[in-house]
Parts: structure tokens; sequence; C-alpha cells
């Protein structure tokens, strides 16, 4: 009998939807190698009815401090509001926990710094939650693009072109720069672009517009780039809360074949087709075909990866320079949306304004005593 896995002792901070909805099925799915042994939330009725719902014996913090101190979980799943993420992964690391954060995994490149900074002191490691690159058909389509198999990528689209009403910026964290950090360029079409990132590899140069066109938010609510990739293709990206009729995609035109993937909130194998040029031989297209195995883009997915990479004592994927790459993007979107020129792929350092905070402290875009 081939030795078992070890089963890690896992904690969660923040007991909302996207905890129970998404980390606790994950969790569920990989009981053999995780066990939910702590949860925090500083709203004891949440938390509570969190408990229920996880069932077993899940022991109740109002404190994440007192959690860590008490629990020595080997890995923390950080569900909270963007403002918080920074300071509770970098206590869950200081404490020797793996962290698997929520996107975005802090508010700027200033703050990821100091996350790499408490990786490097604690030997731990944390990833940010980008399940689109997990799905059976994102490894699929990475895999061809990378080996070459469908010639040199060219131009590519990535849209994320989502409906938000006032309802949903009612809520008081969101639409700020202190708490989110941004608008659906760093909440919503993040996913898109950093799976366009994964199958494309680095960006050297952006041109981006924003604008605040419908809500009544600090951030932005539409944002559009035009982006050249160090292999020479080029693309489009669109981030709006703005569009009524819904739908999340990603076309990579390469040499042979143009990939398509349209979905909303997740792909499965269906959601990829391959159209070959008209000189592609049938034969060879056939080898394009998706896998059988399915595997949905899934925190379940994601999870299983980091597990494996637990296991083995590596750094996760979805954490360290990889990570740091689509927070740079955003950066980068901002900055050549808020001063109308290009930005160039690792120009953002300390110093820069936007290094420090998204919006750039430009004037028309920094958070004002009014709103504040």
């Amino acid at each position: 009998m081939p030795p078992q896995p070890t089963r890690r002792r896992v904690a969660v901070i923040g007991t909302g939807s996207i905890v129970g909805g998404s980390h606790l099925p994950a969790l569920t799915a990989h009981a053999d190698r995780a066990e939910l042994v702590a949860a925090v939330d500083v709203d004891q009725a949440h938390l509570d009815a969190f408990r229920e719902l996880a069932g077993g014996d899940v022991a109740g913090y109002t404190s994440v401090d007192e959690m860590l101190d008490a629990v020595r979980p080997d890995l923390v799943l950080v569900g909270t509001p963007p403002s918080l993420h920074r300071a509770q992964t970098v206590a869950a690391l200081k404490a020797g926990a793996w962290v698997l954060c929520e996107k975005p995994l802090c508010l700027s490149l200033a703050e990821y710094d100091e996350i790499a900074a408490a990786e490097e002191a604690s030997g731990a490691y944390a990833s940010v939650v980008f399940q689109h690159r997990y799905g059976s058909g994102a490894v699929h389509a990475r895999r061809l693009i990378a080996g070459g198999e469908l010639g040199a990528p060219l131009v590519a689209h990535c849209q994320t072109t989502w409906h938000r009403d006032a309802a949903y910026y009612a809520v008081p964290w969101r639409g700020t720069w202190a708490s989110e950090g941004g608008g659906p360029t760093m909440g919503h079409g993040i996913h898109q672009y950093d799976l366009l990132l994964h199958l494309l590899g680095p960006w050297t140069e952006i041109r981006a517009m924003a604008a605040r066109l419908v809500h009544d938010t600090e951030s932005e609510d539409v944002s559009t780039a035009l982006v050249r990739f160090a292999n020479g293709a080029l693309a489009t990206v669109v981030n709006s809360v703005l569009s009524p009729q819904e739908v999340s995609r990603i076309r990579v035109d390469c040499a042979d074949a143009t990939v398509e993937l349209t979905h909303l909130y997740g792909h499965r194998n269906e959601d990829w087709v391959y159209t070959p040029a008209p000189h592609v031989p049938a034969t060879r297209a056939d080898g394009w075909r998706t896998p059988e195995a399915d595997v949905p883009s899934s925190h379940t997915a994601q999870l299983g990866a980091l597990l494996d990479a637990h296991d083995a004592g590596e750094r996760p994927p979805g954490s360290g320079p990889d990570a740091r790459a689509t927070l740079e993007f955003a950066a980068a979107l901002y900055k050549s949306a808020f001063t109308g020129r290009p930005v160039h792929a690792g120009e953002i350092g300390p110093g820069d304004p936007y290094y420090a905070a998204m919006h750039g402290d430009h004037p028309h875009w920094a958070p004002t005593e009014e709103r504040a």
C-alpha cells in the first residue's frame, strides 16, 4: 500500500458566501487531505451559522491572532473583504501557515512586497485564488500555446463584461480604493486577464483608459487596455460592470488556430473551441481536442494543486512572482489609464505613486475627504 498523504489542518478567516459556497465544498472534496478545524469571523452570528453548515468539530474564533495562537493550522483560507487580506495573510505566514487568499491578494504592489517578505521570513507561502487557471480546458490550452502546437500567438481579446447595480455598491466596503483597491479592474476582470497572462506569458507594454460612467464610486466602473506581449502578440482587455448581457471571454488567434473560451463565472472543457487555420490538416487539428477528463475551473481544482505543492514542500502555483505579475498588470493598467501614457513592465517600483496605491494619488481619482 502506498503511504497516505498527510491530512492538513485548515482554518478559514471569514465565513461569508465565498467561503461557504466555494471553499467549503473544496475542502469537502479534499477531505482525505484537508481537515477544517477552525473558523474566524468578527460577526458571531455569521460564525455560528457557518460552523453549523460545516458540521463536525470546527472551533470558532472572533480574533485571527487568537485562532492562530490556539490552533496553529497548516493552511489558512482567507475570504474576507480585500482591505483585510494583507494583514491577515502576513499574520498567518508569521504563524507558519500557508495561505490561499481570495483575489486580490492585496491592494498594491507595496503590500504584495510585505507579503513576500513575510514568506521569506517564515518559509511558508501565500497563493491567490485564480481558479480559472486550474480547469482542464485551461491546462490543455496553455500546454498547446506554450508548446507551439497552435503556431505563434498573434492577436488576443480578453473580455469581462458583467453587470452590477446600485444595490451591489451599497455594501459599505465596495467601490472605494481603501476597501477594494479598485473597481472591475481589480475585483472582476482580474480573473480573466490573469488567465490571459497565464496563456500568453509576460507582457511588455500597456496603454489603457478608464472611466466612471454610471456608479457613484471612487474607482472606475469600466476600463480598457491595449497590451503588447513579450512574444509579440497584441491584445485587448475590457473590464466592465456596466454590461447587461454578461459574458467572460478569451480569444487567442495563433498562426495555425484560434482558441476561444466563452463562459461567465467558471468553465468546463465544452466552453473551449479550437478553429484551425485553412492550411491545417484535420489530422493535426484532431490532436487539439480537449482532454477526456473534464475538470471544471474551481476552488476545488486549485486547492488540489496547492495541497500537492504542500505535500512536495514546493512553492505552490499562483504565488510568488507569478501572483505579483498579475497585480503588476493591474497597477500598470491604472497608471496608463490615469496618466494617459504607455506603461512598461517593471517600471512601477518603490517611489512610484502607483506602487503604493492603485489610484496613484491622481487628483481626479484619489479618495477625497467628501467620500472618506
